[in-house]
């Protein structure tokens, strides 16, 4: 910012498990959304490396990052992010076409996403036929087509009602133990708390603690 050099990460090191749901969680500007970011390929950084699977992911070129994120990551955005001419099973066959799965297994896998989230019934209605819980369902099935490794959740709760996200939370917890999908959310909703293995707290682009679900609940009480 002219003279000003601003880090929105500063050395931040950490590691995440394969199967762990880990939030992100700060004030504006501490930098979720760049880590998030970063995590998912969508950014590089400027200096530093991430790994996912063995593989630094910021020396790859725009091709392989392109086969990577199409691949192994989901994402679940804020704003859902559905395309609105289309219907909720075509938003979500709409990555396995990209990743070269057939049509019929596309018809196939992306019905059963869809029925597991609670859409069976709303296959065929295009997002401005759908509330808001339930574009987020099908924006949840989306980022599970292609059987990622990672879904990457920004803000999955912002745009939703109390007792909507709180319905969104526990499916993305579900389908954490079910499938054993890696859950990273970037967050300011205390109730993603409830279901994280690990809450990563950011402030000014540097990790300013970590805090496991226990810890939590044992500060909550003192």
């Amino acid at each position: 910012m002219g003279p000003i050099t601003v880090k929105a990460l500063d050395g931040v090191d950490m590691k995440i498990k394969r199967g762990e749901y880990l939030s992100i969680m700060g004030p504006s500007g501490s930098g979720k959304s760049t880590l998030f970011n970063v995590v998912g390929g969508i950014d590089r950084p400027t200096r530093g490396r991430v790994y996912i699977d063995g593989v630094d992911i910021a020396k790859l070129d725009a091709y392989e990052l392109a086969w990577l994120r199409c691949r192994k990551i989901g994402y679940i955005f804020q704003t859902f992010n559905l395309i609105p001419v289309l219907t909720a099973i075509e938003n979500v066959t709409l990555p396995m076409i990209f990743a070269g799965v057939g049509r019929e297994e596309r018809v196939r896998r992306a019905t059963e996403i869809l029925e597991t989230v609670g859409l069976g019934d709303r296959l065929h209605h295009k997002p401005a036929e759908l509330s808001g819980g339930q574009q987020q369902r099908v924006a949840v099935a989306r980022a599970l087509a292609n059987r990622p490794a990672i879904v990457l959740a920004d803000e999955p709760t912002g745009n939703l009602d109390l007792e909507t996200g709180l319905e969104i939370i526990n499916l993305l917890r579900g389908l954490n133990k079910s499938e054993g999908v890696t859950i990273i959310a970037a967050t300011h909703d205390l109730k993603m708390l409830d279901v994280s293995d690990r809450i990563v707290y950011l402030r000014d682009g540097r990790v300013d603690r970590y805090e496991t679900r226990a810890e939590v609940y044992i500060g909550a009480k003192e």
